[in-house]
């Protein structure tokens, strides 16, 4: 599937509803739906995007997902059933995140709080550290666990996915990644990557 300019542009500042079902015990957040992922309705589903490659590689998910032409909803299932949950600091789709104002980031964090708020996962895992130091207000923060938390929660801040963030790859991702998903139980040991 293919989009001209014109149709990606047509979904700018369209939603795209949370993926996120009970027994969430990892929540990654992203900074905002980009057009391409409004236009699947599919969370990071940008092609070249290393967000699925990421989790397969670091075992967070049991096989590949390519979601570049929408997700099915046996690979939905598959997220839900690994404890996996995709939401956004900002709903509305953009061409880039740096479109979003600081005041959309700023009520971010509180629309995540609501998030968190009903589906109790056990582990946040924020993809993006400027987005999160925006958001959070806290300039001096680093990738990681951070040291606040979220009403309880865990809170880490790991590295965007997208090919904007260039310096990483899908093997930094994914040891990224794996962290939080230790944290929550998805995880139990360090394991060898998936091949």
């Amino acid at each position: 599937m293919g989009f001209t300019r014109a149709e990606l542009e047509s979904f700018r500042d369209a939603v795209v509803p949370d993926l996120v079902g009970p027994g969430c015990r990892l929540l990654f957040v992203g900074i905002n739906p980009g057009l391409w992922t409004a236009a699947t309705g599919a969370h990071f589903a940008r092609p070249g995007n290393r967000f699925y490659p990421a989790l397969f590689r670091a075992g967070i998910i049991t096989h590949p997902i390519a979601p570049s032409d929408g997700m099915s909803e046996a690979d939905r299932a598959h997220l839900v059933e690994r404890g996996v949950g995709i939401t956004n600091l900002a709903p509305r789709a953009t061409a880039r995140a740096d479109e979003l104002t600081p005041e959309e980031l700023r009520a971010g964090s509180e629309r995540l709080a609501s998030v968190v708020a009903e589906f109790r996962p056990l582990v946040v895992a924020v993809a993006g550290i400027t987005a999160y130091r925006a958001a959070f207000g806290k300039r001096k923060a680093r990738p990681g666990l951070q040291d606040e938390t979220l009403d309880g929660t865990p809170l880490w801040v790991v590295p965007n996915p997208s090919g904007l963030n260039a310096h990483e790859t899908v093997e930094s991702l994914a040891a990224a990644y794996a962290e939080p998903a230790r944290a929550a139980g998805i995880l139990t040991a360090p394991t060898s990557p998936a091949r």
